[in-house]
Order: C-alpha cells, then structure tokens, then sequence
C-alpha cells in the first residue's frame, strides 16, 4: 500500500484546490495542524480521522510529518503543514481511502504528475518550500534537522524510559547494560557515528561479531534481542526509520547444561554447608525443594507466606503471581515468622528474616557467588554444576521416588504439580534433558 506522503508531496508543486465537496456524508475529518504551541524544539505535524468501515465511526489516522520539522522558523514550518494539509484535503476529496489498496490511485497521480510538470510554473507561495525540498533531495553533508538527528544516548535513553514501565526491573537492567556497551563501543570503534540515523544493519552487526569472538553465541543473540527490542520502541516512534537489529537473525547455539549432582555428592555439600554457611543451605534447599528458582526465592518477602495453609506467592518466570506449597521438609526448618516484619526479605546474608538494600539481580548473584566460593572451588566441582544444578538433582530424586510407586504416566502427572509445568510434553523434555528419566536394565535383550 502507498504511502500518502508521496503523493502529497508531488502535490506541493500544482497548486489545484478542487471547487466541489462531496454531496454525501464525509468520511473523513477536515486535516488540521499541530503547532505544539509554537515548540519549534517539537514535532509539528498535519493531522485527521477517516471513517473506520467495520465500525463506522471515524478514527484517527497516522500523523504526517513530512519535511515540516527540517525547518528553523514557523513561518517556514507552517508554510510547509498548511501545503501538506491541502494536498491531503485534496485526495481525500478524490477518494483517497487509508483502508484499501491504493495503489491505482497513486499510479494515476504519478501519471499526471509526470505529464503535467514541465507544463506548470510555481507559484510564489511555494517556491520556497520547493527550493528546500529539492535541495534536501539530493545527498549533501549537511546535519539533518534536530528532530531526526537524536543523539545515540538520547535515543537508548528515550526507549529505555518507555520500557520501564512495560518490563520487569531484571529485564530493564539488561536493556540498560546492552545499550551502555553498544554505545561505549562505537565511541571506541566509531567515533564518527553520533546521532541514532546513522546506526546500520552493517554497523550492528560488527557489533555482535566483536560480543561473539569474545564470548559465545549465546550472549551474542541476548545482546541483539536487548538492542533490537529497544531499537523497536524508536521505529514505533518515528525516531528510526527501521530497526537495524530486526534484519539479523539470532545465531545457533548449544544452551549450557546444568549438570545435576549426584546423591553422594549432594550429602557432602549439605554436610559442609552445615558448618559454614547455614543460611546458604537453606537457600538451596528452599529453592530446590520447592522447585523453584534461586531469583524467585530472593523476591519472597514475609508477607508472601500463607502458613495456614503452607503456601508462598511469588513473581515466577512464565507467571505474575506463583502459588506453592511448602513441604512439611521446609516447614520444620522455618523460624517462627509471625513478630518479623511483613516488608522484610525471608533470605539475607546475615539472617533469615531483614531488611537488605540491594537490587534483585544482586541479591541472586551474591549467593552465586557464596556457593562458587564455598562449594564449587572446596569440592573442585564439574563448570556445569551450579546453584542451579540443586533444583535439578532434586526433581530428579522426586521422579524416581514417585516411579517405583506408579507408571511414568502417573509419576509424571504427580510431578507436573510439584515442579510446575504447565504440559505434560514440557516437563518429558526437562526431564530429558537433566537426565532424570532412565531405562530399566535391558541387558536380557542383549543376549
């Protein structure tokens, strides 16, 4: 479908208003101006509604900018709008129709365009915008106008503002982290580029290359996901024409496996934790045994208890507001949370039960770093057994447990209401996947 703005501007040069009206019910409203008071430091635009045909009431169209906003003055910028209005009456009077294809319509203007313009002069009205619009036509090495210039920082910032509200703080940090390295290396590697219109699709992509020779492909497509995401808030805004990101697909990669702990190994830890960091054990054993995950567990705050009927809420990865119950296991490790205050965070370094000042993403990453200290270096453990690996090791021994019991159909059903998964072909993958779900010994068809 046609954009309307070339033809509007086409229009600027045959100064025709037409001298008839439609004799039926308008479909749309008469185009008017926005001044922004006077702004000129804000986007002035030409601005209407056209009659929706499913529900027949008008709405309001897509606003035009069109070239008005290159220019300094408002007698310049209005002279611009007041033609851009005119034309739009115009066509919209000849039967221009956002709702359908028009691209016959655009075809037959063209057509009379290119057969009547050497045949029409300007009149005085119109030559100095025609003068302004040819000359930004043809590619110079002056600055585009303000508006379309935005500095790199005032674009990431913009969009970062409009996502705050949208995204989770998490979410937030890592936009905010990705837009500060892709900034910080363009000053570095092209100090040239200074405004948000001169970020390319090649440009973008010697940025992921230098995160992939550095890291993996993993991190390469978290950064292009975080930067493409942004780059959309400012094509939705008319800031970017395109989001360069959006053309570059995401790499291949192999996710890393959280190997779980075998049952030996996981008595040695609880031994040792016992000793030396007992609020640490019973982090892992909260999250593990509630399956949940360690950054849901750092959220619980006292208030989030239901110890009538031994449930906690929380904010969960696929879900607003998670309800578990708390296994009688935890139950008789809990302190008595009744005189603690409401507001305060179960898990702290110090204590269970406190006020902790820290952001969310810290919080998990210090006990991250407490069981790299405390566990993986004293048991010289595998790289892919992490905090995260306890979670594993424990479906695991719940999936057996419940096996020897009952089929794996109804192991696995018992076990969906435990872990949370919302299909049964979600939890046969994770279990898969952890290694979880083994055969009976088949060495009798061997022989």
């Amino acid at each position: 479908m046609e954009n309307i703005l070339d033809l509007i501007t086409l229009e600027v040069q045959n100064e025709h208003d037409l001298e008839h009206d439609l004799e039926h019910k308008k479909n749309f409203s008469n185009p008017k101006i926005y001044t922004a008071n006077g702004d000129l430091s804000k986007r002035w635009y030409v601005y209407y509604s056209f009659r929706n045909p499913e529900t027949g009431k008008l709405q309001r169209m897509k606003n035009i900018y069109g070239k008005a906003n290159s220019f300094k003055t408002k007698e310049e910028r209005l002279s611009a709008l007041s033609l851009y209005r005119r034309r739009l009456l115009k066509f919209l009077k000849e039967g221009y129709n956002p709702y359908v294809n028009n691209t016959e319509f655009h075809k037959n203007k063209l057509a009379k365009q290119n057969k009547t313009q050497s045949n029409h002069s300007l009149k005085e009205e119109t030559k100095p915008l025609v003068k302004n619009l040819v000359k930004e036509s043809v590619p110079t090495t002056e600055p585009t106008p303000q508006e379309e210039r935005m500095s790199l920082k005032e674009a990431f910032d913009f969009s970062l503002k409009i996502k705050q509200n949208q995204i989770s703080q998490r979410s937030l940090q890592d936009y905010t982290y990705a837009s500060e390295a892709f900034i910080k290396w363009l000053k570095t590697n092209h100090p040239e580029i200074k405004t948000i219109d001169q970020f390319t699709k090649k440009i973008a992509l010697k940025f992921l290359n230098s995160i992939l020779l550095k890291s993996s492909p993993r991190n390469r497509n978290n950064y292009r996901l975080n930067l493409s995401s942004l780059l959309q808030t400012m094509e939705d805004n008319e800031i970017i024409s395109s989001n360069p990101m959006k053309k570059i697909p995401p790499l291949k990669s192999i996710p890393q496996k959280n190997k779980a702990y075998n049952f030996e190994e996981l008595e040695k830890i609880f031994t040792h934790l016992e000793k030396e960091d007992p609020i640490l054990l019973f982090f892992i054993k909260f999250f593990a045994y509630t399956c949940s995950r360690p950054i849901e567990v750092c959220r619980l705050k006292i208030k989030d208890f239901d110890l009538t009927n031994n449930t906690i809420r929380f904010k969960a990865k696929n879900s607003p507001l998670k309800t578990k119950i708390i296994p009688k296991i935890l139950l008789d490790e809990l302190p008595d949370l009744s005189k603690l205050n409401p507001e305060h965070y179960l898990f702290t370094p110090k204590k269970i039960g406190g006020t902790w000042e820290a952001a969310e993403k810290n919080r998990s990453n210090y006990f991250s770093k407490q069981f790299n200290t405390l566990i993986k270096k004293h048991f010289n453990l595998d790289e892919n057994q992490t905090l995260y690996s306890f979670r594993h090791t424990i479906i695991t021994k719940l999936y057996r447990g419940l096996i020897k019991e009952s089929s794996p159909f109804a192991a696995k059903s018992a076990l969906m209401q435990i872990t949370g998964h919302s299909t049964m072909t979600a939890l046969e993958k994770y279990l898969r996947n952890i290694d979880a779900a083994l055969p009976n010994d088949y060495s009798n068809l061997l022989k």
